[in-house]
């Protein structure tokens, strides 16, 4: 059994993306300037970042039953990431129509498709995916009682788990957050869990305090051009963004959940490799696209440099 850095469980959506001028009003037809279809899904975006980095990565997920999930299944073998763990749903592939406006905002749509068959006791005819990898990585755009499960076995085993929980769910269950090593959310998707105002750094640091109390070890609020902040028992530090001209921000969050478990997989501390993540996801954000944005470990340094 081939061990991995970094499992990731999850989703994987085609992403189409119009690119538009404004958004129209209703009962309006509105030209729009360009148009990509691409790879996306925040779990495959996730696995494809720690991949392009150099980590061994196995994924479980489920594609459609269509040209879409073939075209998925070649495009993960063709990043080098394990698809022993990635079956073939009966429903159609998840897609997701994105609209960028001119100032590099997104307003996304998600059709989960077969992500939704991808079910609690699917888990468990990969334990050994699970027991063999540094960390697992989850998000939310597959049934919550998966990602329960997840938590459930990781735990077993003693592997660490990092919980992105995108998109927000009110019903997430803070059992089960208390659960997971990293808990990541950005400042929205903190203050839906915690059900407190975070528009200011003063209350996002209370915000995720409280979820330090109620036993999650690590909280990182991925806060854009802000930055990173990390918050635990002992510590609470902002890791300030890379300034960049961004270009286009879909796939970013993923880019540096993706990174920051390749890094943390490779044995750097949590403030190096958050440091390393950030870069990471601001060149991203200086490309059009989601996984096209994303740079090989070699790129990353030619663009760094």
């Amino acid at each position: 059994m081939m061990k991995s850095d970094v499992l990731v469980i999850g989703s994987n959506m085609i992403d189409l993306i119009t690119y538009i001028d404004r958004m129209p009003v209703e009962g309006e037809t509105v030209e729009a300037p360009d148009f990509q279809m691409g790879f996306g899904g925040k779990g495959a975006n996730q696995a494809v970042a720690a991949a392009r980095l150099g980590s061994k990565v196995s994924f479980i997920s489920m594609v459609g039953n269509d040209s879409f999930g073939k075209q998925q299944l070649a495009n993960f073998k063709s990043n080098s990431i394990d698809t022993t763990g990635v079956g073939v749903g009966s429903k159609s592939s998840g897609a997701a129509p994105i609209f960028v406006d001119p100032t590099s905002d997104n307003r996304i749509l998600i059709i989960k498709g077969a992500n939704n068959e991808l079910t609690p006791a699917v888990l468990d005819n990969y334990i050994d995916l699970i027991q063999n990898t540094k960390i697992v990585v989850l998000q939310q755009e597959i049934p919550l009682e998966t990602n329960y499960h997840a938590i459930d076995l990781a735990n077993e085993f003693k592997i660490p788990v990092l919980l992105n929980p995108a998109p927000a769910n009110k019903e997430l269950d803070i059992n089960h957050v208390s659960k997971v090593d990293f808990f990541s959310p950005n400042e929205t998707e903190l203050s839906t869990l915690t059900g407190m105002p975070t528009s200011n750094l003063d209350e996002i640091k209370r915000a995720a305090s409280r979820m330090v109390t109620m036993g999650v070890k690590n909280i990182i609020v991925t806060l854009g051009s802000k930055g990173v902040l990390w918050v635990n028992n002992t510590n609470s530090e902002l890791i300030p963004a890379i300034k960049v001209k961004a270009v286009d921000t879909t796939g970013a969050g993923d880019s540096f959940i993706g990174s920051f478990a390749h890094y943390y997989a490779q044995g750097e501390d949590i403030p190096v490799a958050l440091k390393h993540a950030n870069q990471y996801a601001a060149v991203t954000v200086t490309r059009k696209g989601t996984q096209k944005s994303y740079p090989t470990a070699t790129e990353l340094l030619s663009l760094t440099n």
